[in-house]
């Protein structure tokens, strides 16, 4: 690839793959120089051929100020000079898959992973705006069910088979000594052994589990969502010398708005036209408003799930018993409203890839989870309040929440497979993956990734808790988790046999595509040795 005579030189874009290397290595050049990323992943050049800038850095002697170009790329300028060879910049990107133990934390977000990838198997569409938005919003709430789900199997580790099950029962509770202070029948007559109590300190589990997921989202959204995209520039790395190392926020506010154009689309809210590469367009890396959005609306769901968890069943015991129901009916009705509130939040506009969105739900984004957790503390005060004569028997009230989460799950990929298709009529493709279908599929996945998550997760809390007995059976002292749950949690072991074939079958057909490839290079290349090991690697 050799540049024109009196153009630029061609940048070579080098990748390595997932086994890693060191810049030097890909360059084969001990001399590298970082000049554009960060610590996690990063492009170097040669320290001969780097923006002079960063040559500056490294005290080499650098081009005279204002100019844009490296010596190589100057001389290659130069009538005659002979190095027109293009300017090779490597992509080291292996730390964004290595790190510390804490790493293994993102196996929470795994089904959110999956959901979100149904967004991008979007059909493509043809004029049906309507469509597009309302495949969006199928999406946001089917990622906001994962969330409620999650939720609540913490509740049902935590609030139903520990606090309410094993610790209102003797025969689980003894032996036990971490639980008997809140065990009637280890500590009778206990401040924390009444079940509205237990419930209460039981919360703080899921309450937990949420605080950590919106840390995860948090941290993600500063890293990556909040920063706002740096000015379109000339392609060359004149644009590299422009920043000048502040925040890109700034960068960008300081900065005129240029022409909307395809090759320089703005980043001051104006569209950029539809012909515009998907990658080129502005909104396609900034998401700020629309994460935040999405993300005060998931803690607040969390906490309302939390909230409702142990708001319900403590209104159960209260009307079973013959107690004042009022304030926890008046508690169920806020649940209500404010779930309305969040679900509204999800289903409001999605984002434009065509203009870069600079608004900010302020209120939104500070007002939902607030009120959830105002609304979390007052029910768990009322759950505190003292109820002497309840006792826990049976399974938490409310269990039949994993059936309503399913179901409405079911029905939104249907949904979300009927839009698609409509979606697919309006522009075929035949690329598109399973005929418009891949989105919805991708959608089945994560539910059902999530299913099986939880499923597995309470059910093998219930097994620990019940020793050699088996939960809900014979002379097990646990009723043990929904029975939904124990049918998901046995969708483990042929699901993982499935996944083994898959996966051996996908293996051979790489093996054997592999195989013909290297016959049809050997037959192009007659004569020539190549190379086993650099074979391999490719």
């Amino acid at each position: 690839m050799q540049s024109a005579p009196g153009e630029q030189p061609a940048l070579e874009l080098l990748v390595h793959g997932v086994g890693g290397t060191t810049p030097a290595e890909m360059l084969d050049d001990p001399h590298t120089v970082r000049v554009a990323g960060d610590d996690t992943a990063a492009l170097y050049r040669r320290a001969k051929d780097a923006p002079p800038r960063e040559r500056e850095a490294l005290g080499q002697n650098a081009s005279p100020p204002g100019e844009g170009a490296s010596s190589r790329e100057a001389a290659a300028k130069e009538p005659g000079s002979g190095t027109d060879a293009p300017v090779q910049e490597a992509y080291v990107w292996c730390n964004l898959t290595s790190g510390d133990a804490s790493r293994a934390l993102w196996l929470l977000l795994l089904p959110f992973m999956v959901v979100n990838l149904a967004h991008w198997m979007r059909p493509r569409a043809l004029r049906r705006p309507r469509l597009v938005s309302f495949y969006g919003a199928l999406v946001r709430l089917i990622g906001l069910s994962l969330t409620v789900l999650l939720v609540a199997a913490a509740c049902e580790v935590a609030l139903d088979l520990t606090a309410w099950q094993c610790a209102g029962t003797a025969a689980c509770a003894e032996g036990r000594a971490w639980l008997g202070f809140l065990s009637p029948h280890a500590s009778p007559g206990d401040w924390w052994t009444q079940p509205g109590r237990r419930l209460a300190l039981a919360a703080l589990v899921p309450v937990a589990l949420v605080l950590l997921l919106w840390f995860l989202a948090h941290k993600t959204w500063s890293a990556y969502e909040n920063q706002r995209p740096l000015p379109a520039t000339d392609g060359t790395d004149s644009g590299r010398e422009a920043y000048d190392g502040r925040d890109a926020r700034d960068a960008v506010a300081d900065t005129p708005a240029p022409a909307p154009t395809a090759s320089a689309p703005t980043a001051h809210g104006a569209k950029v036209p539809r012909e515009t590469p998907g990658l080129a367009r502005p909104g396609f890396w900034y998401g700020r408003r629309i994460v935040a959005r999405l993300r005060a609306a998931h803690t607040a769901a969390g906490l309302l799930t939390v909230a409702a968890g142990v708001g319900t069943a403590v209104t159960a015991q209260d009307a079973a018993h013959g107690g004042p129901v009022l304030a926890g009916r008046i508690l169920c009705g806020l649940y209500a409203v404010l779930g309305v509130f969040v679900v509204a939040a999800v289903c409001r506009r999605g984002r434009s890839e065509r203009r870069l969105d600079l608004a900010f739900d302020r209120l939104t984004v500070r007002a939902l989870p607030l009120a959830a957790l105002v609304l979390l503390l007052a029910t768990l005060g009322y759950a505190l309040a003292d109820r002497s004569a309840d006792r826990s028997t049976g399974t938490l009230p409310g269990d039949s929440l994993f059936r309503v989460l399913t179901l409405t799950q079911g029905l939104l990929v249907l949904a979300l497979a009927v839009v698609a298709a409509l979606l697919h009529r309006s522009a075929p493709d035949p690329r598109t993956a399973l005929s418009g279908y891949g989105g919805p599929a991708t959608a089945l996945l994560a539910c059902a990734l999530g299913g099986v998550l939880t499923g597995g997760l309470a059910q093998r809390v219930a097994d620990w808790l019940d020793g050699p007995a088996t939960p809900g059976e014979g002379a097990s002292p646990l009723p043990g988790p929904p029975v939904l749950l124990s049918w998901q949690a046995a969708v483990l072991p042929p699901m993982l046999l499935l996944l083994a074939l898959l996966a051996a079958r996908l293996g051979i057909a790489t093996w054997r595509r592999a195989r013909a490839g290297a016959a049809q290079v050997d037959a192009d290349y007659p004569g020539v040795r190549h190379d086993e090991a650099r074979t391999r690697a490719i």
